[in-house]
């Protein structure tokens, strides 16, 4: 099973875990979502060392090692993006399963289990001509301060959205053309949806336009755009006109 397979399986299978605890009834509210985190979390983690055991790895539910630096490869996975999302019924969640290769979002599947979906880095999907008016999607409980001023200065509509894996695939998938994201993320939030969305043609970097990247030795990622290219360099020039337009 070569890394892209091996990615889709283990998103897939961990999906489909998330569902069965879900639909168990054995859970509610914050104890669900707990219950989820820990149960796809152990299936991955199990998998991957043993499956690949000479790889770093670094998983949201695991506790960092610094082994991971020395490694050129380093699995990133995100056993359960969107918990809130997840313990309230919705659809917005996301499970990620990145590979970093020498600190670049190299392979990645994303599943989104509740809409049946999953999205590979080896496989793209012929992108859909893209409307006059931009979709923007943001964080539905921590929309970024700049979504705003950009979406008026692009006449874009705003699309509040659950996890980050699941605003990312909107875009991959045709929903929305740009996602932004500012106020903090970690690097299992955008790994496994950078290496598809890259895949799939889509420009990924920091806000200003500087690269993404992985195995750092800060899980701390400041701020994300994904987006079609056509948008992607008005978008880094509107951001930073705002930021020298900033009183100091």
């Amino acid at each position: 099973m070569n890394d892209s397979e091996l990615a889709a399986h283990l998103a897939e299978n961990a999906g489909r875990i998330l569902m069965q605890v879900r639909a168990s009834g054995r859970h509610r509210g914050r104890e669900l979502g707990r219950a989820g985190d820990a149960e796809a979390n152990a299936v991955l983690v199990k998998a991957l060392r043993e499956l690949r055991p000479a790889d770093g790895l670094l998983s949201e539910e695991e506790r960092d090692s610094a082994a991971r630096l020395a490694k050129s490869r380093v699995w990133i996975v995100d056993p359960l993006d969107g918990t809130r999302e997840y313990a309230e019924g919705r659809d917005d969640w996301a499970v990620h399963v990145g590979l970093a290769i020498d600190g670049a979002a190299r392979v990645g599947a994303v599943a989104l289990p509740a809409l049946g979906l999953l999205l590979r880095s080896d496989r793209p999907v012929q992108r859909r001509p893209a409307p006059e008016r931009p979709r923007m999607v943001i964080s539905r409980t921590r929309p970024p301060a700049e979504a705003s001023s950009v979406a008026e200065a692009l006449g874009a509509e705003l699309a509040p959205m659950g996890s980050a894996g699941a605003k990312a695939m909107a875009v991959v998938r045709g929903e929305a053309e740009i996602y932004l994201h500012s106020g903090g993320q970690h690097q299992w939030d955008s790994c496994a949806p950078v290496a598809v969305a890259q895949a799939h043609g889509f420009h990924c970097s920091r806000l200003d336009g500087s690269p993404l990247v992985y195995n750092a030795h800060a899980t701390a990622m400041p701020d994300l755009m994904i987006c079609r290219t056509e948008w992607a360099a008005g978008i880094v020039e509107l951001l930073r006109r705002q930021a020298r337009q900033k009183p100091r």
